[in-house]
This record gives C-alpha cells, structure tokens and sequence, in this order.
C-alpha cells in the first residue's frame, strides 16, 4: 500500500521560515508528481505547490517568490521550504502524490501549520 507521511509543521512567528518533507513508502514505482495542498479551518483544500517527475514546477499565485518546492525522485520524497509565513498561511499542510500503484492519488495524513501575526 503506498503511504506518505508529512513532517515539520508546527508555530512560527509571522515572517519565519518552516521546512516541510513528504515521504513515501510501500512502491519503489517513481511519483509521476508530487505536490503539496494546504486546508485552513472551514475553508477547501487549496493547491500550493507541485513537482513532476520531468521537472515541471507549479506554485500558487499566493506563494510563489516565498515558498519553494524540492523533489528527490530517488527516494519518491518531497520537500517544501516555506518562507516569509504569513497568517494566511495557517492550516493543515497535505502531501499528494501518484503512480501506476496510486493511479487517483494519494495522500498523507496532514501536518499543522500555524503563523502567529
């Protein structure tokens, strides 16, 4: 079963800088992309950033210039480096992913984020 697991959420100071990682396990099948999508309290699940296999990088119009997405497509991980946060950052960050073994998707189980004004 493919699963992945997010890290390294958690409280920062408007302004402040936080690294967030995505691992795989259960497929050695690499991700056709990786991405990352983030959820504030009673609003949808947004689109933040995105990472193809071929190197195609994708961000959302609110985070490009601060946040910057990094993919090992050797170890099937991801990273999102987050800087200048912003309350507007705040919510739960998912890590998505797919394969031949994922072919609608798959996603991790979610880290908070949360930016202090």
């Amino acid at each position: 079963q493919v699963r992945l697991v997010e890290s390294g959420g958690g409280l920062v100071q408007f302004g402040g800088s936080l690294r967030l990682s995505c691992v795989a396990s259960g497929t050695t099948n690499k991700f056709i992309y990786m991405a990352w999508y983030r959820q504030a309290p009673g609003e949808q699940r947004q689109f933040v950033a995105r990472a193809t296999l071929d190197g195609l990088i994708t961000y959302a119009n609110s985070v490009k210039g601060r946040f910057a997405i990094f993919r090992n497509g050797a170890e099937n991980a991801v990273t999102l480096q987050m800087n200048s946060l912003k309350p507007e950052d705040t919510g739960v960050y998912y890590c998505n992913a797919q394969n031949i073994e994922a072919p609608n998707g798959v996603w991790g189980q979610g880290t908070q984020v949360t930016v202090s004004g």
